[in-house]
């Protein structure tokens, strides 16, 4: 499958900026908790600064982790990945108060531009979901050509319009930091050979590939 055309350097300089704006908000609630402790003499202000920090530096962490696989090299070429270990990593990334991860796939490895291909799956279901809610992930098939099915419900679910023809190259217009991350997704699948997609099924967003 072939894939759209895009230069080399503006995908990768849209990918780092894409990261980088996910980063800058822990990042910078760091700078701000660390400020707040050289300045401040309440005690109870300074706690309140730590665990701003404890918590800013856990979140940029999980999304750092997160983040090299699904955008990242992760390896050389033909390198596998444990997909235990890519649900831990998108676990730590997505799930929070408001959103929850139930993981149905099998421990098994598989080729590192399957599972990158999932973790941006599950990506663009949470996106799905603004005000949090249940991401599921399913097996399609199995073995090294496993596909996979992410089911996102949640209050006011809905796929964003822009998405979809993003996923299938239908259209590069407006390519920015936010919508390379669909565009991406659709590379992944050409790369890996199947084709994603993005339904609605009742109340429920389906991205699945396959």
């Amino acid at each position: 499958m072939s894939g759209p055309a895009i230069d080399p350097l503006d995908l990768a300089a849209l990918l780092c900026s894409r990261v980088c704006h996910d980063l800058i908000s822990p990042v910078g609630a760091i700078v701000n908790g660390l400020e707040v402790l050289a300045e401040e003499k309440d005690e109870d202000t300074k706690t309140f600064a730590l665990e701003l920090i404890k918590k800013s530096a856990t979140t940029a962490s999980a999304k750092l982790q997160f983040c090299r696989i699904a955008f990242g090299a992760a390896g050389s070429a033909g390198a596998q990945i444990d997909l235990g270990d890519a649900q831990t990593i998108a676990r730590g990334f997505l799930e929070d108060d408001k959103t929850k991860l139930a993981w149905n796939l099998p421990r098994a490895l598989l080729i590192k531009n399957r599972v990158k291909l999932l973790l941006n799956m599950l990506l663009i279901g949470s996106q799905a979901i603004p005000r949090g809610g249940q991401l599921t992930v399913d097996p399609l098939g199995t073995g090294d050509a496993m596909g996979f099915k992410v089911s996102a419900a949640g209050a006011n679910a809905k796929i964003p319009p822009a998405v979809p023809p993003l996923l299938a190259a239908e259209s590069m217009e407006g390519l920015d930091a936010h919508r390379i991350q669909p565009f991406y997704t659709g590379l992944l699948a050409r790369a890996c050979g199947v084709v994603v997609t993005m339904t609605m099924d009742a109340n429920t967003v389906v991205v699945a590939a396959q």
